[in-house]
């Protein structure tokens, strides 16, 4: 019983004394934890401090940075730069502002091509048949020989009121050849014959006089009408409707005082000396 009372007092003695020597120990350890990130701590900011006095700018494309850091709580300086460049001169930074390069400057787009007279399709054409629309009081149907391989182009005209169907077969006209083709009254019509008017009194158009444009003796059938100085290739059918080229080139289309079809004074002929006219229309817009 002695000996187990002793070795129950030991053993309590021992379980006594190692308590505390852990208690310890883990407070030692939480000091120096401490201690280091204080430590730690203490050197960024130094770091810090000595880094901003430096006054940087832009480097060279070729430098490289690298960074040294030694971390000891006796020396917080020890936080190192260092620069290696390809050429001495260029480790030194220049502080002037890059030159801008300048861009080239845009070429500005050409003008547009103006619009006259050449952007229009005007053909010598003979109308071999002529009949009443079975449905419009004023329109003929016409079929009008242009020189073309298809054959005859259909053309609806508002022309009943002035002239009979016989004097309209057989008649060379002048036909507007590039515009598209629309239905008039349900019949597809295909390009326009060009016509002198004097407008009357009446607002619906009744008292107006209308005449045939002629086209110059010896002009011979799909033969193109130009104007002297307004050379060019025609517009496309799409063009003339998107340009709204009629509304820019018909106000300086008329028949002057000689009762001559003249584009801003200038005659229209087949590229001879004849020019075209109206049988007694003077001084007229032609539409």
């Amino acid at each position: 019983q002695r000996r187990r009372r002793k070795t129950k007092r030991s053993s309590y003695a021992s379980i006594a004394t190692t308590k505390p020597i852990k208690s310890n120990l883990r407070l030692a350890s939480n000091m120096m934890m401490s201690s280091k990130l204080a430590c730690s701590a203490l050197v960024a900011i130094r770091a810090c401090n000595y880094a901003s006095s430096f006054s940087f700018s832009l480097l060279p494309a070729a430098t490289t940075i690298s960074i040294r850091r030694n971390i000891v709580p006796s020396s917080p300086r020890s936080v190192l730069f260092s620069l290696s460049a390809t050429d001495a001169d260029d480790a030194v930074a220049s502080t002037e502002p890059a030159e801008k390069k300048e861009k080239p400057k845009k070429q500005a787009p050409p003008p547009p091509p103006p619009i006259d007279i050449s952007k229009l399709d005007i053909r010598v054409g003979l109308i071999e048949r002529c009949w009443e629309h079975e449905e419009a009081d004023k329109l003929y149907c016409e079929e009008i020989n242009l020189g073309e391989e298809s054959g005859p182009r259909q053309i609806a005209s508002g022309l009943k009121a002035h002239y009979s169907a016989e004097e309209m077969t057989g008649k060379m006209v002048l036909v507007l050849a590039n515009l598209k083709s629309r239905k008039l009254m349900g019949f597809p019509s295909h390009g326009m014959v060009m016509c002198g008017v004097k407008e009357g009194a009446a607002e619906d158009g009744s008292e107006d006089t209308v005449e045939l444009i002629s086209p110059p003796e010896g002009a011979a059938v799909g033969d193109r009408i130009i104007c002297s100085g307004f050379e060019g290739e025609p517009a496309t059918e799409n063009q003339v409707i998107k340009k709204k080229m009629l509304n820019a080139i018909f106000p300086d289309l008329k028949v002057n005082g000689e009762g001559v079809a003249v584009y801003k004074d200038v005659p229209l002929t087949a590229g001879g000396e004849n020019a075209c006219t109206s049988d007694s229309l003077k001084n007229v817009p032609i539409s």
